[in-house]
């Protein structure tokens, strides 16, 4: 199991968000987290990888750690295991995509000789390799996602958590990023992702958890017959 979380309760800016939960991914997993805005979904991300704590829990593991006694010195190890996307990018604008990938390579312990050839295959399995030399500007909202997809592949990680990675995107754009990211999840690396973008939920089908009044539940086989058209207009 690479998430196991029994009875975890989270707490963002002192408000409860989510009690008592009960949240599992295990190996290439593809897992959409739903639910109105302010209803837990980034505050479960971000305690996948420490950046916020979990207040209490039965049981709080993620890819063989206790998240609840992890030291500060082991997080960025645990960090390494995980790819990390975020809804605006955060490419360095000073620099090509090509260093913007080696800086995270050198940063992790990567030796120069086998640093060119990971930036190589990442780039092509975003369908990006021809955009090494390019610097963020000039590549499209689309195109910068999949650099930011290529970014957090580099590791080769158990992992990728995703926090409404279409939310600046166009829906064919963003059709195109989720279809990679069930294709990755289809080599064995597991996807846990936040969105509002309900139609992929039918396009692409996962495994669907819902957050809702401080609790998350598994809709994977009920999700259709709910009133989601409702709920994303509320978000």
């Amino acid at each position: 199991m690479l998430i196991d979380y029994r009875k975890v309760t989270i707490y963002q800016d002192d408000v409860c968000v989510l009690n008592d939960i009960d949240f599992n991914v295990d190996d290439g997993e593809f897992v959409y987290i739903i639910g109105k805005v302010g209803s837990g979904k980034s505050s479960l991300l971000k305690t996948l990888y420490c950046e916020l704590d979990i207040e209490s829990a039965e049981k709080a593991e993620v890819l063989g750690r206790d998240v609840m006694k992890i030291k500060r010195r082991e997080i960025p190890q645990l960090r390494r295991e995980m790819g990390i996307i975020f809804q605006d990018f955060q490419l360095l604008h000073d620099r090509t995509v090509e260093k913007n990938l080696d800086f995270v390579l050198k940063a992790t312990g990567w030796k120069k000789s086998e640093r060119s050839q990971r930036i190589v295959d990442v780039l092509e399995t975003v369908g990006l390799a021809d955009k090494a030399k390019k610097m963020p500007h000039e590549l499209s909202g689309g195109e910068q996602q999949r650099i930011a997809i290529a970014r957090a592949l580099l590791n080769k990680p158990k992992i990728i958590v995703a926090d409404e990675p279409t939310g600046n995107l166009d829906p064919e754009t963003a059709s195109n990023i989720i279809s990679l990211l069930r294709q990755i999840s289809l080599t064995g690396t597991a996807v846990v992702m936040s969105t509002h973008n309900i139609p992929m939920l039918d396009k692409f089908p996962g495994i669907v958890y819902r957050c809702s009044e401080t609790s998350i539940s598994d809709i994977t086989n009920t999700y259709n017959s709910i009133d989601l058209t409702a709920e994303k207009e509320e978000s």
